[in-house]
Protein backbone atom coordinates (compact mmCIF):
# COMPACT_ATOMS: atom_id res chain seq x y z
CA UNK A 1 0.00 0.00 0.00
CA UNK A 2 2.41 2.39 1.27
CA UNK A 3 5.24 1.07 -1.78
CA UNK A 4 4.52 4.03 -4.12
CA UNK A 5 5.36 6.54 -1.59
CA UNK A 6 7.71 9.28 -3.58
CA UNK A 7 8.35 13.18 -2.82
CA UNK A 8 5.98 14.10 -4.32
CA UNK A 9 3.02 12.21 -2.81
CA UNK A 10 5.37 13.39 0.81
CA UNK A 11 5.08 16.88 -0.32
CA UNK A 12 0.76 16.83 -1.16
CA UNK A 13 0.64 15.02 2.43
CA UNK A 14 1.78 17.93 4.14
CA UNK A 15 0.12 20.42 2.11
CA UNK A 16 -3.06 19.02 2.85
CA UNK A 17 -1.99 18.03 6.33
CA UNK A 18 -0.97 21.78 6.59
CA UNK A 19 -4.46 23.10 5.05
CA UNK A 20 -7.09 20.64 6.22
CA UNK A 21 -6.15 18.89 9.26
CA UNK A 22 -6.53 21.63 12.01
CA UNK A 23 -10.04 22.19 10.70
CA UNK A 24 -10.94 18.48 10.47
CA UNK A 25 -9.83 17.86 14.14
CA UNK A 26 -11.57 20.20 15.31
CA UNK A 27 -14.80 19.21 13.63
CA UNK A 28 -13.79 15.77 15.28
CA UNK A 29 -13.68 16.71 18.60
CA UNK A 30 -16.74 19.17 18.24
CA UNK A 31 -18.79 16.25 17.09
CA UNK A 32 -17.43 13.51 19.41
CA UNK A 33 -17.90 15.53 22.67
CA UNK A 34 -21.42 17.24 21.95
CA UNK A 35 -22.77 13.97 20.24
CA UNK A 36 -21.25 12.17 23.66
CA UNK A 37 -23.01 14.92 25.72
CA UNK A 38 -26.63 14.58 24.21
CA UNK A 39 -26.01 10.67 24.07
CA UNK A 40 -25.83 10.73 28.67
CA UNK A 41 -28.36 13.24 28.64
CA UNK A 42 -30.53 10.72 26.63
CA UNK A 43 -28.85 7.17 28.23
CA UNK A 44 -28.34 8.25 31.79
CA UNK A 45 -31.67 8.77 33.02
CA UNK A 46 -32.52 5.68 31.00
CA UNK A 47 -30.15 3.70 32.67
CA UNK A 48 -31.02 4.42 36.02
CA UNK A 49 -34.58 3.97 35.19
CA UNK A 50 -33.46 -0.12 33.96
CA UNK A 51 -32.49 -0.61 37.87
CA UNK A 52 -35.03 1.73 40.21
CA UNK A 53 -37.77 0.51 37.90
CA UNK A 54 -37.64 -2.87 38.28
CA UNK A 55 -40.40 -4.63 40.13
CA UNK A 56 -37.93 -5.06 43.16
CA UNK A 57 -36.54 -1.30 42.86
CA UNK A 58 -36.69 1.93 44.70
CA UNK A 59 -39.85 3.50 42.26
CA UNK A 60 -40.86 0.22 40.46
CA UNK A 61 -42.59 0.78 37.26
CA UNK A 62 -45.33 -1.06 35.10
CA UNK A 63 -43.69 -4.20 33.46
CA UNK A 64 -44.65 -3.36 30.22
CA UNK A 65 -42.76 -0.06 30.36
CA UNK A 66 -39.90 -1.89 31.06
CA UNK A 67 -40.17 -3.86 28.80
CA UNK A 68 -40.84 -1.40 26.29
CA UNK A 69 -37.89 0.53 27.11
CA UNK A 70 -35.59 -2.88 27.13
CA UNK A 71 -36.80 -3.76 23.44
CA UNK A 72 -36.28 0.21 22.50
CA UNK A 73 -32.93 -0.26 23.67
CA UNK A 74 -31.63 -3.53 22.74
CA UNK A 75 -32.85 -2.47 18.58
CA UNK A 76 -30.84 0.47 18.41
CA UNK A 77 -27.61 -1.41 19.52
CA UNK A 78 -28.58 -3.90 17.08
CA UNK A 79 -28.49 -2.00 13.96
CA UNK A 80 -24.70 -1.24 12.91
CA UNK A 81 -24.34 2.10 12.53
CA UNK A 82 -24.15 2.99 8.79
CA UNK A 83 -27.19 1.19 8.69
CA UNK A 84 -28.63 3.03 10.96
CA UNK A 85 -27.15 6.68 9.65
CA UNK A 86 -29.57 5.95 7.03
CA UNK A 87 -32.66 5.03 8.41
CA UNK A 88 -32.71 8.04 10.62
CA UNK A 89 -32.45 9.90 7.57
CA UNK A 90 -35.50 11.85 7.67
CA UNK A 91 -35.43 12.60 11.47
CA UNK A 92 -32.17 13.88 10.83
CA UNK A 93 -33.69 16.18 8.10
CA UNK A 94 -36.49 17.05 10.05
CA UNK A 95 -34.25 18.16 13.03
CA UNK A 96 -31.25 19.71 11.41
CA UNK A 97 -32.80 20.51 7.91
CA UNK A 98 -30.69 18.58 5.82
CA UNK A 99 -29.82 14.53 6.16
CA UNK A 100 -25.88 14.89 5.27
CA UNK A 101 -22.73 17.26 6.78
CA UNK A 102 -21.15 17.67 9.84
CA UNK A 103 -23.65 18.96 12.51
CA UNK A 104 -26.27 16.35 10.86
CA UNK A 105 -23.95 13.68 11.65
CA UNK A 106 -24.48 14.85 15.23
CA UNK A 107 -27.95 12.82 15.50
CA UNK A 108 -27.58 9.54 13.91
CA UNK A 109 -24.27 9.51 16.47
CA UNK A 110 -26.49 10.38 19.61
CA UNK A 111 -29.30 7.68 18.37
CA UNK A 112 -26.48 4.76 17.95
CA UNK A 113 -24.71 5.65 21.11
CA UNK A 114 -27.58 6.81 23.88
CA UNK A 115 -28.48 3.34 24.14
CA UNK A 116 -25.03 1.98 24.70
CA UNK A 117 -24.72 4.73 27.47
CA UNK A 118 -27.67 3.15 29.13
CA UNK A 119 -26.52 -0.10 29.11
CA UNK A 120 -23.29 1.31 30.56
CA UNK A 121 -25.11 3.55 33.07
CA UNK A 122 -27.02 0.50 34.42
CA UNK A 123 -24.13 -1.44 34.84
CA UNK A 124 -22.43 0.85 37.01
CA UNK A 125 -25.11 1.76 38.92
CA UNK A 126 -26.42 -2.21 39.28
CA UNK A 127 -22.35 -2.38 40.85
CA UNK A 128 -23.75 -0.54 44.48
CA UNK A 129 -23.94 -2.31 47.48
CA UNK A 130 -27.93 -2.85 48.31
CA UNK A 131 -26.62 -2.42 51.96
CA UNK A 132 -26.03 1.36 51.13
CA UNK A 133 -29.43 1.75 49.46
CA UNK A 134 -31.31 0.05 52.01
CA UNK A 135 -29.15 1.99 54.87
CA UNK A 136 -30.31 5.40 52.90
CA UNK A 137 -34.04 4.55 52.93
CA UNK A 138 -34.20 3.31 56.34
CA UNK A 139 -32.77 6.74 56.90
CA UNK A 140 -35.99 8.05 55.19
CA UNK A 141 -34.19 9.27 51.86
CA UNK A 142 -36.65 9.92 49.09
CA UNK A 143 -36.04 8.01 46.11
CA UNK A 144 -34.89 10.89 44.10
CA UNK A 145 -32.28 11.40 46.94
CA UNK A 146 -31.03 7.56 46.76
CA UNK A 147 -30.57 8.31 42.82
CA UNK A 148 -28.62 11.40 42.57
CA UNK A 149 -26.50 10.53 45.98
CA UNK A 150 -26.35 7.27 46.96
CA UNK A 151 -26.49 5.43 43.37
CA UNK A 152 -25.01 8.00 41.16
CA UNK A 153 -22.58 9.35 43.50
CA UNK A 154 -21.28 6.08 44.61
CA UNK A 155 -21.12 4.76 41.36
CA UNK A 156 -20.04 7.64 39.87
CA UNK A 157 -16.30 6.21 39.30
CA UNK A 158 -17.34 3.52 37.11
CA UNK A 159 -19.39 5.78 35.45
CA UNK A 160 -16.88 7.89 34.44
CA UNK A 161 -14.70 5.13 33.34
CA UNK A 162 -17.54 3.93 31.09
CA UNK A 163 -18.55 7.30 29.79
CA UNK A 164 -14.58 7.40 28.23
CA UNK A 165 -15.69 3.75 26.99
CA UNK A 166 -18.71 5.79 25.34
CA UNK A 167 -16.93 8.56 23.90
CA UNK A 168 -13.88 6.27 22.33
CA UNK A 169 -16.60 4.72 20.67
CA UNK A 170 -18.45 7.55 19.37
CA UNK A 171 -14.94 9.07 18.33
CA UNK A 172 -14.71 5.60 16.15
CA UNK A 173 -18.47 6.17 14.95
CA UNK A 174 -17.37 9.75 13.92
CA UNK A 175 -14.71 8.44 11.17
CA UNK A 176 -18.02 6.11 9.40
CA UNK A 177 -20.00 9.19 9.47
CA UNK A 178 -17.84 10.48 6.84
CA UNK A 179 -19.78 8.67 4.32
CA UNK A 180 -22.80 10.97 4.53
CA UNK A 181 -20.82 13.93 4.77
CA UNK A 182 -19.59 14.31 8.12
CA UNK A 183 -15.97 15.98 8.51
CA UNK A 184 -13.42 15.54 10.34
CA UNK A 185 -10.99 13.09 10.44
CA UNK A 186 -12.96 10.37 8.97
CA UNK A 187 -14.28 12.21 6.29
CA UNK A 188 -10.45 12.94 5.13
CA UNK A 189 -9.44 9.14 5.53
CA UNK A 190 -12.78 8.14 3.10
CA UNK A 191 -11.98 10.37 0.86
CA UNK A 192 -8.70 10.75 0.02
CA UNK A 193 -7.88 7.13 1.60
CA UNK A 194 -10.72 4.81 -0.04
CA UNK A 195 -11.56 7.17 -3.42
CA UNK A 196 -8.58 8.74 -4.07
CA UNK A 197 -5.83 6.01 -2.77
CA UNK A 198 -3.44 7.94 -1.05
CA UNK A 199 -3.15 5.92 1.91
CA UNK A 200 -0.49 8.06 3.07
CA UNK A 201 -3.30 10.60 4.33
CA UNK A 202 -5.19 7.71 5.62
CA UNK A 203 -2.54 6.82 7.47
CA UNK A 204 -2.05 10.42 9.06
CA UNK A 205 -6.16 10.44 9.70
CA UNK A 206 -5.66 6.96 11.74
CA UNK A 207 -3.06 8.16 13.68
CA UNK A 208 -4.69 10.92 14.43
CA UNK A 209 -7.91 9.20 15.73
CA UNK A 210 -5.40 7.06 17.73
CA UNK A 211 -4.19 9.68 19.40
CA UNK A 212 -7.48 11.05 20.23
CA UNK A 213 -8.31 7.71 21.58
CA UNK A 214 -5.31 7.30 23.68
CA UNK A 215 -5.80 11.04 25.29
CA UNK A 216 -9.49 10.19 26.13
CA UNK A 217 -9.07 6.90 27.89
CA UNK A 218 -5.99 8.74 29.55
CA UNK A 219 -8.22 11.47 31.01
CA UNK A 220 -10.86 9.14 31.98
CA UNK A 221 -8.52 6.56 33.36
CA UNK A 222 -7.45 9.67 35.65
CA UNK A 223 -10.32 10.91 36.50
CA UNK A 224 -12.16 7.97 37.67
CA UNK A 225 -9.31 7.20 39.62
CA UNK A 226 -9.47 10.74 41.29
CA UNK A 227 -12.85 10.50 42.65
CA UNK A 228 -12.83 7.11 43.40
CA UNK A 229 -12.86 6.70 46.92
CA UNK A 230 -12.00 3.17 47.89
CA UNK A 231 -8.39 4.40 45.99
CA UNK A 232 -8.15 7.11 48.87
Amino acid sequence: MLNNINMETIIEAKNIFISQFPFALWETLYVTLLSTIFAIIIGLPLGVILVVGEERGIAPLPKWIMKLLNIIINLLRSIPFLILMILVFPFTRLIIGTAVGTVASIVPLTIAAFPFVARLCESSIREVSSDTIEMAQSLGASPMQIITTVMIGEALPSLVSNMTIALTTILGYTAMSGIIGGGGLGKIAINYGYYRYKYLIMLLAVIFLIILVELFQTLGTKLSTKIDKRQK
